[in-house]
């Protein structure tokens, strides 16, 4: 008896997610864990949103890119590269938020992250943990001209994921980030990179610093991530958009290596 193989899983479930068939996928991918961000695509775009009460929802707009919201957290990160498989995308963005962990790095600041701390631990059932969580540099060049374009600044540096998602009460494990050096904290990152790595999907993020949760009054509430999304959100998309249909006009390959 033949075992069924991980794209017939995969050609079957990414259009069970998403309500959305696999040729309706484009080539260059965003993808993100806020529904607000797929609704601004699709008012920008005037396109259907796709997967309305299914797990994920999708956008695509008439060139080709498309914006996933895939949820949260690092395991529904995983579940959406490994669905991936079954439409060979050219390339793939994360528009996500993140905790800032270091006094540089203001609310409103983007980080392009230059690699990503294994925290996580789902990325363990893709590759040992010595692995190295890595986006493919030359996908991260193009989301850097875009900013730098529009005199903007942003930061590089390492980004922890972890699985916790209300941890800022633990002062151990906030003295322990501290040692890391780490330049923010999310719950998606590191598990985009490896699994990404691993379904040789090019793969990067563009990270909105939205709390600065080391810092004394720090910790994000609602009120303080309204202010993040009102004035924020717009630009973020709006660099993700231009940076990746960039990719695609110029035809650009984002050669998968591996290590």
């Amino acid at each position: 008896m033949s075992m069924i193989t991980k794209l017939e899983i995969a050609k079957n479930w990414l259009p069970r997610y998403t309500g959305t068939k696999i040729e309706d996928f484009g080539d260059y991918l965003l993808l993100t864990n806020f529904s607000n961000y797929v609704q601004m695509f699709a008012e920008q775009f005037k396109c259907d949103v796709m997967g309305i009460g299914k797990p994920m929802q999708t956008a695509t707009n008439s060139s080709g890119l498309t914006i996933i919201n895939f949820g949260i957290g690092s395991a529904n990160a995983a579940t959406i590269m490994d669905l991936l498989v079954a439409r060979e995308p050219e390339g793939a963005l994360f528009l996500g938020k993140c905790g800032g962990l270091k006094a540089s790095t203001e609310i409103g600041h983007f980080i392009l992250p230059t690699a990503a701390i294994r925290g996580e631990g789902t990325s363990n059932d893709y590759l040992p943990p010595e692995v190295p969580a890595l986006p493919s540099f030359k996908l991260h060049k193009f989301v850097s001209d875009k900013i730098v374009a529009r005199n903007l600044e942003y930061r590089t540096g390492v980004i922890y994921t972890t699985n916790r998602r209300v941890w800022e009460w633990d002062t151990d494990f906030r003295k322990y980030l501290l040692k890391l050096g780490a330049i923010g904290i999310d719950m998606e990152t590191a598990t985009m990179f490896v699994a990404g790595y691993v379904n040789r999907i090019s793969r990067g993020a563009l990270l909105l610093v939205s709390d600065m949760p080391v810092m004394p009054d720090g910790v994000k509430t609602e009120e303080s991530d309204r202010m993040v999304t009102e004035k924020f959100t717009k630009l973020h998309l709006q660099i993700g958009i231009e940076a990746m249909t960039e990719i695609g006009v110029k035809g650009e390959m984002i050669k998968h290596f591996t290590y």
